[in-house]
C-alpha cells in the first residue's frame, strides 16, 4: 500500500513537471518565433530565415507612428496610476476602518469590474462616454481604464490597512491630526509597500488592457495594444515581419515597465501581509 502511494505521488509530480515544461517550451517557442521573424528577411520552409535585418523595426516605427502611440500609452498609464492612487487609497481606508449600512453592497459593486468580462460593461460604458462627448478621446480612455483599476487598488490595500494597529491612528488624532493629515502623514507612509504593489498591478493591467481601450479610443488615443490589433486586422497588405516587430516593441515595453516597477516593490509582500493578517 505504501509503495502504491509513493508511486502515485511520484507519477503525480512527474505529470505536473511535464505540464509545466510543456507550457514553458510552447511559450518560449512562440516568443522566439515572433522575435526571429521580426529580424528575418524571408522565412518559409526552413528552421531560420534566409537573412536578418533590422529594417522592419524602422518601417514599423514610421508606418504605424509608434512614437505617438507610445506617448499615448504612457500618458494613459500615468494618468490611470495617479487616478487609481488618489481614488483607491481613501476608498480602501474607508472600507477597512468604517462600518456603515450597505457596506457589503458597496464591496460587491467594487468587485464586479474584476470578475465580469470587460466587454460586458465596456459597451454600455463606451455608449455613456460617447453620449457625453468623451468617447474617442484620451480622457475617455483614462476614465474607462479607471473602472477596473480603482477596485484593484482597493482590494489590495484593504488587508494592508486592516493589519495596521488602530491605536496608531488614535494617537495621531490625539495630537490633532484630521482625516486628511492622518492619511498623508501616518497611513500613506505605512502603506507604501501596499500602494506600490497595487500600482504595479495597475500598470501591467493598463498597458495590456485591450477591451476597454478598444471600445473607447479614437484615432489619436489608441494605446500600443489597440494599435497592434488594428495593424493585424486592418485592410491592406502588411508584411508579417513589420507586425512582429511591433509585437516585439509591445513586449519589450511591457517588460521594461515591469522590471522598473519591480525595482521598487516586491509582489510577494501582498501574500506576506495577507498571511500575517489571517494569523
Amino acid at each position: 500500500m505504501t509503495f502504491n502511494n509513493e508511486m502515485g505521488a511520484r507519477l503525480w509530480r512527474l505529470a505536473i513537471w511535464v505540464f509545466i515544461g510543456f507550457f514553458i517550451i510552447n511559450l518560449v517557442g512562440i516568443i522566439a518565433a515572433v522575435v526571429v521573424d521580426s529580424f528575418g528577411t524571408s522565412w518559409f520552409n526552413s528552421w531560420l530565415p534566409g537573412g536578418f535585418t533590422t529594417s522592419w523595426y524602422s518601417q514599423a516605427w514610421s508606418s504605424f507612428q509608434l512614437g505617438g502611440v507610445l506617448l499615448v500609452t504612457f500618458e494613459v498609464a500615468g494618468a490611470v496610476l495617479l487616478g487609481s492612487a488618489l481614488l483607491g487609497v481613501p476608498a480602501a481606508y474607508a472600507l477597512a476602518r468604517r462600518d456603515f449600512p450597505g457596506k457589503r453592497f458597496v464591496m460587491l459593486i467594487f468587485v464586479l469590474p474584476l470578475i465580469i468580462p470587460p466587454f460586458t460593461y465596456g459597451i454600455p460604458l463606451a455608449s455613456v462616454l460617447y453620449k457625453f462627448g468623451l468617447g474617442g478621446t484620451l480622457t475617455g480612455v483614462i476614465l474607462a481604464n479607471l473602472m477596473p483599476s480603482v477596485p484593484f487598488v482597493i482590494f489590495i490595500l484593504v488587508p494592508f490597512i486592516e493589519q495596521i494597529d488602530p491605536r496608531v491612528e488614535a494617537a495621531a488624532r490625539v495630537f490633532g491630526a484630521g482625516t486628511g493629515a492622518l492619511l498623508r502623514t501616518v497611513m500613506v507612509p505605512l502603506l507604501v509597500p501596499g500602494i506600490l504593489a497595487a500600482l504595479l498591478l495597475v500598470l501591467v493591467r493598463t498597458i495590456g488592457m485591450f477591451e476597454l481601450t478598444f471600445l473607447t479610443a479614437g484615432p489619436g488615443s489608441q494605446t500600443l495594444v489597440v494599435e497592434l490589433y488594428y495593424s493585424v486586422f486592418a485592410a491592406g497588405m502588411r508584411a508579417n515581419q513589420s507586425i512582429d516587430a511591433m509585437a516585439v516593441i509591445y513586449m519589450a515595453t511591457s517588460l521594461i515597465c515591469l522590471v522598473i516597477a519591480l525595482r521598487f516593490v516586491d509582489p510577494t509582500q501582498i501574500v506576506g501581509r495577507a498571511k500575517r493578517t489571517a494569523h
